[in-house]
């Protein structure tokens, strides 16, 4: 593993040992073509939770390791964070999106970074289906007609913002996807 990756998760500050740990195991002995590091804190009602996503690009490979915050099984609530490695072949990829945002597009000049960033790659591994009944259009009408929905390639999604994440994260996912972007045409 690079010592630039191994860097990246330090900084990030979450949990880097056991990042570390399961990004070595997952990368092995190929050679990392480029990575990009996200750490990530969310807020709601009760609690403050933390997310880790690291992407890593191999030679034939792209990784996704995501850590995740959470309260332990055990009645005496212990922490513990859950740790998933995804790995999808390159060949495997089947698309690739890049959506930017950019505030104030009045004043946007070659070069500038987008206020946001948000990459999605897909390679078939995880699908999302939304369903909801379906009607006959008739307002009157009380006929089970079943369920109308849609299925959604979710398998990686990741979001950055200058606002929250600063210019530098921003510029250092749109390198990453470049990288992928460059791999998967290979």
């Amino acid at each position: 593993m690079p010592q630039t990756l191994d860097q990246a998760v330090a900084v990030a500050g979450y949990y880097p040992a056991l990042s570390n740990s399961v990004l070595r195991q997952a990368i092995g002995d190929e050679r990392v073509d480029a990575h990009f590091v996200h750490a990530e804190t969310t807020f709601d009602d009760r609690e403050v939770r933390r997310h880790l996503t690291v992407l890593v690009l191999t030679p034939t490979r792209l990784l996704r390791m995501h850590i995740d915050d959470g309260a332990g099984h055990s009645t005496e609530g212990t922490h513990e964070a859950s740790a998933t490695i995804e790995t999808a072949l390159l060949r495997s990829v089947t698309n690739l999106a890049m959506t930017h945002v950019i505030h104030h597009p009045e004043h946007f000049k070659d070069g500038d970074a987008p206020s946001e960033l948000v990459l999605a790659v897909g390679w078939g591994v995880h699908s999302r289906v939304e369903l909801e009944p379906a009607s006959c259009g008739d307002a009157n009408c009380e006929a089970d007609h079943g369920y109308t929905g849609g299925i959604t390639g979710d398998d990686t999604l990741v979001r950055v913002s200058a606002i929250a994440d600063g210019d530098d994260t921003v510029r250092a996912l749109s390198d990453f996807a470049q990288a992928v972007q460059r791999a998967i045409q290979r």
